[in-house]
């Protein structure tokens, strides 16, 4: 297209996660479209195609459904005044990355008043609140979905789809080069190294930092040369991480902060501890024995618990359909549990060489041209739009 011709986009993506997802799409669209402005709210990995971001993709970042309530007028104001923006300078296409609370009645709005609008990552209609996928129709012109089991689901819907594989599947290597990752890191080439990964918002940090790390201090005191790395998502993460532990009591355990660097941590590690979400199919992807955990405010698990209808909640025993990994949630991710399940991972090598098997298989599954494939639904979509 010619520049003068070319369309503006707009994306919001809500936390760290979905700015990797978005910068994935972007890698794709920017060659089609060099001179697209291409704004709203977003990360580095956006900005790295010459996003604009309006707001801090952090002010979005807060999980739990009493968390949320905290942050309800400040979130809310954000997404009021985008909202405005957006429907008097009308983009060519809105496209919401994750984040559905958000995301999904601002798609309403602008769809009602005519913009075409595309959600990236679908709504775990499959895992809790399955009556949202009528709301999803109302509010997308086109769903891209990640998993391949989506796709027929919102076909059945009636919901136009295209199932593009998951963009970390692409990222990531098949074959991950620890020594390579260690070698950066500069982490021994022999010796246990665990990554720690309580989570990249601050909200999972209140909650699931100190329990790790006490898990990570007891595994210490089995194996005093264990090398524990824990990656945070940026500065204000790694802070916060570090007030925590002083609180607790916990400043003196011996582990190395570092951040941006997640992947080769993940690269590296011979187990991981890691917070449910996106991040566990990354350690999946890296074919990493791992143990899920996730702790929130009491009031939102004891709802939050009653909604999903599938005993799984991470990602690859998900995909497995099968506790492929151990899950320890809440009252039952006490320090000592964490330890114990972790030393499991790291000690018990048939079981690391059947885990990697199936993660090999589930890389397979989930690798696609995601950035090409996204960015071509994308371009059909604003062709569409056009011709009406």
């Amino acid at each position: 297209m010619a520049s003068s011709a070319e369309p503006a986009i707009a994306l919001v993506a809500g936390e760290a996660s979905g700015d990797l997802l978005a910068g994935r799409l972007l890698a794709g669209l920017r060659p089609l479209l060099p001179a697209s402005k291409l704004y709203g709210i977003g990360g580095p990995r956006m900005a790295e195609h010459g996003f604009e971001s309006s707001w801090p993709i952090e002010k979005l970042a807060v999980r739990g459904l009493f968390e949320v309530l905290a942050h309800y007028r400040e979130i809310k104001g954000i997404q009021t005044a985008l909202k405005a923006q957006l429907l008097r300078e009308r983009p060519a296409v809105f496209i919401g990355v994750d984040a559905p609370d958000f995301n999904l009645s601002l798609e309403t709005a602008l769809k009602q008043a005519g913009i075409p609008t595309m959600h990236f990552i679908g709504p775990s209609i499959w895992a809790w609140r399955a009556g949202r996928i009528k709301a999803i129709g109302a509010a997308v012109s086109h769903m891209l979905v990640v998993f391949p089991f989506e796709e027929q689901l919102y076909r059945d819907a009636g919901i136009p789809v295209t199932y593009v594989g998951h963009p970390l599947a692409q990222v990531i290597p098949v074959v991950p080069d620890v020594a390579a990752a260690r070698a950066q890191l500069g982490v021994p080439a022999g010796g246990n190294v665990l990554a720690v990964l309580p989570g990249s918002r601050l909200s999972e940090l209140k909650y699931n930092a100190v329990p790790f790390i006490e898990a990570a201090r007891l595994l210490l005191q089995r194996d005093p040369s264990l090398h524990i790395v824990v990656p945070m998502a940026g500065a204000s993460q790694a802070d916060y991480f570090s007030c925590l532990l002083k609180r607790a009591g916990l400043h003196d355990v011996p582990l190395r902060v570092v951040q941006n660097a997640s992947h080769a941590v993940l690269a590296a590690a011979d187990a991981v501890l890691v917070a449910s979400g996106t991040a566990s199919l990354e350690v999946a992807l890296f074919k990493k024995p791992m143990v899920i955990a996730y702790r929130m405010m009491r009031a939102s698990w004891e709802i939050l618990r009653h909604m999903r209808y599938q005993p799984w909640i991470g990602l690859p025993n998900i995909l497995a359909r099968e506790f492929l990994v151990p899950e320890l949630l809440q009252h039952a991710a006490t320090p000592q549990a964490l330890a114990d399940a972790v030393w499991f991972q790291l000690q018990d090598g048939p079981n690391r060489d059947r885990l990697k098997a199936r993660f090999t298989d589930m890389h397979l599954d989930l690798l696609r041209d995601t950035a090409s494939s996204s960015a071509q639904a994308v371009i059909s979509l604003i062709d569409r739009s056009n011709k009406r």
